[in-house]
C-alpha cells in the first residue's frame, strides 16, 4: 500500500508540474504573439486587403484603384511636372478612392492622410511628392487650385479620388506589392494590394 500511495502522489506531483509549465508557456507566448501594439510599432503588416479593398481605416474607407509606374507626369497644358526624380528612378502612382465616414474630422473640407508603398523585398517608401498641377489631388486637403476657384473638398460619405506619388528605383517597380494604410489608435496596418 505504501508503494502505491507514493507512486500515486508522485504521479499527481508530476501532472501538476506539467500543467503549471504548460500554462506558463501558454501565458508567455500568448502575450508575445497577441501584442498588437508591439507588432504595430515594429512596422509589421497585420491585415491584407486583396483586389484593391475596400478597407476602412480611421473612419475613412479606402479603395486602391490602380498602382502604376510613370517615367514622367504632365499638367493640363502638357508640360512636364518636375517631381525631383533622379536618373534611374521612376514615379509610382497609387490612385485611391477615399470616402470619409461619420467620425472623421474634416477640417476645411480635408483631413490628414498618407500611405506607404511596399515591395516584396521589404522596402517601404513614404508618399512625399505633392503637386497641385496633376489631374488628381496628391493629398487629402481641399483643392481650390482649379480655374473656377471652386473649393472641391471632401464630404462625408462622398467618394473622391486622390493620388499618392512615390519616387522609387526603376528596378523596384516590378517588385511593388501594394500600399499600406495605418491607424495608430487601433494598432492596425493594412496592406492594400491591386
Amino acid at each position: 500500500m505504501r508503494g502505491l500511495n507514493r507512486a500515486a502522489r508522485l504521479a499527481a506531483q508530476i501532472s501538476l508540474l506539467l500543467a503549471l509549465m504548460s500554462t506558463s508557456v501558454y501565458m508567455v507566448t500568448r502575450v508575445y504573439l497577441d501584442d498588437e501594439e508591439r507588432i504595430y510599432n515594429e512596422g509589421n503588416i497585420n491585415e491584407v486587403a486583396t483586389s484593391g479593398g475596400p478597407v476602412t481605416i480611421g473612419h475613412v474607407e479606402w479603395k486602391l484603384d490602380s498602382l502604376q509606374p510613370y517615367t514622367r507626369i504632365v499638367d493640363k497644358k502638357g508640360e512636364e511636372i518636375g517631381m525631383g526624380s533622379t536618373a534611374g528612378a521612376v514615379l509610382m502612382i497609387a490612385k485611391l478612392t477615399a470616402t470619409p465616414r461619420k467620425g472623421v474630422y474634416l477640417k476645411d473640407g480635408g483631413f490628414t492622410c498618407g500611405a506607404d508603398l511596399w515591395d516584396d523585398r521589404g522596402n517601404v517608401w513614404q508618399a512625399g511628392q505633392n503637386t497641385s498641377d496633376w489631374e488628381l489631388p496628391t493629398n487629402c486637403y481641399a483643392d481650390d487650385s482649379d480655374d473656377d476657384g471652386k473649393d472641391e473638398g471632401f464630404e462625408l460619405d462622398k467618394p473622391r479620388q486622390v493620388a499618392m506619388i512615390y519616387v522609387i528605383p526603376a528596378d523596384a517597380a516590378s517588385h511593388v506589392v501594394g500600399v499600406s494604410m495605418q491607424d495608430r489608435n487601433g494598432f492596425r496596418r493594412v496592406l492594400i494590394t491591386p
